[in-house]
């Protein structure tokens, strides 16, 4: 019997399957993509959608607790599907729960809303984007050892760019108070990374999401009636971009869309696409955030910011790219690689 295999030990039926495969597969990852750059422009709404909100008289820590409590009321029923009953896994993972609440909920939540009250939406977002940077920092403090080679290059490159972004040389005044907030968002963002970069494997990775975010919500609400933070909430109608809006249609837009649609979407696209591409996509928020603020707000960007900007995004793509090739990939990194920092900023 003849042997009908080529020279590369494939059949032509293998070689028909195989192509079959490929052309299922392509279009595949390119839903996988477009998912993700849906994700990455509505997480970028937030802080153009939020800003109405703060003028109107509204506080950070109400705002972003109407937020996270929305948000959690969303995630919740898909959180309960996901755990069947596993209650344990949640009390088990209090101090993941606790933590991802306090840092990557409320810190920087509303260290960012803080921010954008006294910067643009723009520069805040840029400076929030150095949360990866931060976490690279601290863990060569607490090792004592050098980062590797490309990470502290994306360092020293994204350093550069928040001196452009934030216009040293220009007539310019930075408000000191907004940009500490923006940095310390950038600390609950290293925060988030992190504890995400721990999976637990009994603790889906939406049950992780809608946990932390009640946490934050709860802790929000607690400091507020505490008198620790204030909290202000209004009714009044609101500006939004020129036309009379009540004050819930930028809220519904913040929850629903920038929130519960961007998380859903990142989940998905995490899982067609692995978490380092669907990483690299995500870096596309910080581009879209400055659209929206420019469009929407009319927070035009100089050019020596939008060369900031750049390195930023360019600093933090090489600390990604380092620490994702050092990195095995399992399928809960892959569920949680897009819960945040656009599920807090």
């Amino acid at each position: 019997m003849t042997d009908s295999r080529d020279s590369h030990g494939l059949s032509p039926r293998t070689e028909r399957q195989t192509a079959g495969q490929a052309t299922v597969a392509r279009p595949h990852s390119l839903v996988g993509v477009g998912a993700a750059i849906a994700s990455a422009a509505t997480f970028g709404l937030s802080g153009s959608f939020a800003r109405p909100l703060l003028g109107a008289g509204w506080s950070p820590a109400a705002a972003v607790a109407v937020r996270t409590a929305g948000a959690a009321l969303v995630l919740a029923p898909f959180a309960y599907v996901a755990l069947g009953g596993r209650w344990g896994a949640l009390v088990a993972a209090w101090r993941r729960l606790l933590g991802f609440g306090i840092l990557g909920v409320a810190g920087a939540q509303l260290c960012f809303f803080a921010a954008i009250e006294r910067l643009s939406v723009g520069v805040a977002i840029l400076i929030e984007f150095l949360g990866p940077v931060l976490l690279v920092v601290a863990t060569s403090i607490a090792r004592r050892r050098l980062p590797p080679r490309a990470t502290a290059l994306g360092a020293i490159v994204s350093v550069l760019g928040l001196g452009a972004v934030l216009d040293l040389g220009g007539v310019g005044r930075v408000d000191p108070v907004g940009l500490a907030f923006a940095l310390t968002a950038a600390a609950g963002v290293a925060g988030y990374f992190h504890l995400a970069g721990q999976p637990d494997p009994e603790l889906p990775p939406v049950a992780m999401a809608a946990g932390g975010l009640c946490v934050g919500a709860v802790l929000l609400v607690a400091a507020g009636l505490a008198g620790l933070v204030p909290f202000h909430l209004s009714t009044a109608r609101v500006d939004l971009f020129g036309a009379d809006a009540p004050w819930w249609v930028p809220m519904s837009v913040i929850v629903v869309v920038s929130t519960a649609f961007s998380y859903g979407t990142g989940v998905f696209a995490a899982e067609q696409l692995g978490a380092r591409l669907a990483s690299f996509v995500a870096l596309l928020e910080a581009l879209f955030a400055v659209l929206a603020a420019w469009v929407l707000l009319g927070e035009r960007p100089t050019p020596i910011q939008g060369i900031g900007g750049v390195l930023i995004v360019a600093g933090v793509l090489l600390v990604r790219l380092e620490a994702s090739s050092n990195r095995p990939e399992s399928s809960d990194r892959r569920r949680l690689a897009r819960v945040g920092p656009q599920a807090v900023s």
